[in-house]
C-alpha cells in the first residue's frame, strides 16, 4: 500500500503564491507517475497536473499552464505544485496521486486552497 499526505494549502489573495508538497510513504515507487488534481465545491474532480515517472515529461491543464509547476524529489518521496498568479477559480481541494504509467491507483486525502479576490 502507499499513502499519500498533502499539505501546503491555505487561504491567498488572488495573484499570490502557494506551495503544495504530497509526501509518499509504504510501498511508492520512483517508476510511479505522479498527478494533481482538484475539485471545486460543486464540481467533478479534474486533471491539474501530472510528471511522468523518469521526470523527463510533464503535463498540464490548459487551465493553470504557464502558472503552475509540477516537480518531483525522489529522495524525498515528494511531489510538489507551485502555483503562481493564483486566480479565484483556483480554489479548491487539491489532491495528488500516483500509480504506474497511465493508472492512478494511489490518493491523498487533499488540501483545500482558497483564493480570495
Amino acid at each position: 500500500q502507499v499513502q499519500l499526505v498533502e499539505s501546503g494549502g491555505g487561504l491567498v489573495q488572488a495573484g499570490g503564491s502557494l506551495r503544495l508538497s504530497c509526501l509518499a510513504s509504504g510501498r511508492t515507487s520512483s517508476r510511479y507517475s505522479k498527478g494533481w488534481f482538484r475539485q471545486a465545491p460543486g464540481k467533478e474532480r479534474e486533471f491539474v497536473a501530472a510528471l511522468s515517472w523518469s521526470g523527463g515529461s510533464t503535463y498540464y491543464a490548459d487551465s493553470v499552464k504557464g502558472r503552475f509547476t509540477i516537480s518531483r524529489d525522489n529522495a524525498r518521496n515528494t511531489v510538489y505544485l507551485q502555483m503562481d498568479s493564483l486566480k479565484p477559480e483556483d480554489t479548491g481541494v487539491y489532491y495528488c496521486a500516483e500509480g504506474p504509467p497511465g493508472s492512478y491507483d494511489y490518493w491523498g486525502q487533499g488540501t483545500q486552497v482558497t483564493v480570495s479576490s
